[in-house]
């Protein structure tokens, strides 16, 4: 029995390590796609997108743990913090304060994401490095308005030729182009010049304001920015609720009264013709009793 045993017992250790290389092979690589942002030259953020090939197809990866780093991973102070990414398989984070003294070191700072392995997906890594820019955008007489992109070059900051960007005015459903024209390319002064041509775009109640933006959207050497400014090129536009009013899609209770009265008198037809039949069955079962 004793040799039984040992022979159950080498044959276990023995498929060990096949057991632990078979789970291994399960786990699939991850692919770290990482963004940079700045919004409207306030704010700048990260947002990394987590992929995974399966059955033959990229697919977006959930919570995947992930660290943002700034110049270099090994370094414990340059971690800008963490996330999870979300259903979409994207976690986004906040540059904070802490990263000043790193970002003013290099006109060319380089973001880094490492995620950590887990039980499907071995550890991933992405990084991007962009250079310092951003956009200038102004309105002038006969709606007009001039956007000029400009990079740090030697600590001074210089127009830049050939980059490619779009002017609109923001709506609550997304962004909508103030002409024809879908993208500008800037010049050799780094400028572009569009003329605004929505008419009747209806503006805040007091004012008719509308907000201008123009974006460069992602841009191998300066990655994704943004400049915005008011102008009071809209309609005033006063909305009028209808939630307490009689309408026809109106909340319960307050339905056109017209609609009220045809709705009741069917119901008490219809009740009123069954009562009538009932007492009619009645009066006939009396009849033959």
């Amino acid at each position: 029995m004793k040799k039984h045993y040992h022979r159950i017992l080498l044959a276990i250790f023995g498929l060990l390590p096949l057991l632990m290389m078979a789970q291994n092979a399960e786990k699939n690589s991850l692919s770290l796609t990482l963004k940079y942002f700045n919004n409207n030259n306030q704010t700048q953020y990260l947002v990394v997108q987590a992929k995974s090939k399966i059955d033959g197809k990229f697919q977006q990866i959930p919570n995947i743990p992930i660290s943002f780093y700034i110049a270099s991973e090994t370094v414990k102070e340059n971690l800008l913090g963490k996330a999870i990414t979300n259903e979409k398989g994207e976690a986004s984070l906040l540059i904070p304060p802490t990263a000043k003294a790193a970002w003013i070191k290099t006109i060319n700072p380089n973001f880094i994401v490492v995620s950590e392995a887990t039980k499907k997906f071995d550890e991933g890594r992405g990084d991007v490095t962009i250079t310092k820019a951003k956009i200038k955008i102004d309105t002038a007489d006969g709606r007009v308005i001039n956007a000029t992109v400009m990079a740090m070059k030697d600590s001074i900051w210089v127009p830049v030729k050939g980059v490619d960007l779009s002017i609109a005015v923001k709506r609550m459903g997304g962004n909508l182009n103030v002409n024809e024209t879908q993208t500008f390319t800037t010049d050799s002064l780094g400028a572009v010049t569009a003329e605004f041509k929505r008419d009747s775009l209806p503006g805040d109640a007091t004012t008719g304001k509308l907000t201008l933006i123009a974006t460069v959207t992602d841009n191998e050497t300066y990655g994704n920015l943004t400049a915005e400014i008011p102008a009071v090129w809209g309609n005033k536009c006063n909305y009028n609720a209808e939630f307490d009013r009689r309408t026809l899609f109106a909340r319960r209770g307050h339905s056109p009264i017209w609609l009220e009265l045809m709705a009741y008198g069917i119901i008490l037809a219809v009740w009123g013709v069954l009562l009538y039949l009932i007492i009619q069955l009645r009066k006939i079962i009396k009849l033959g009793a």
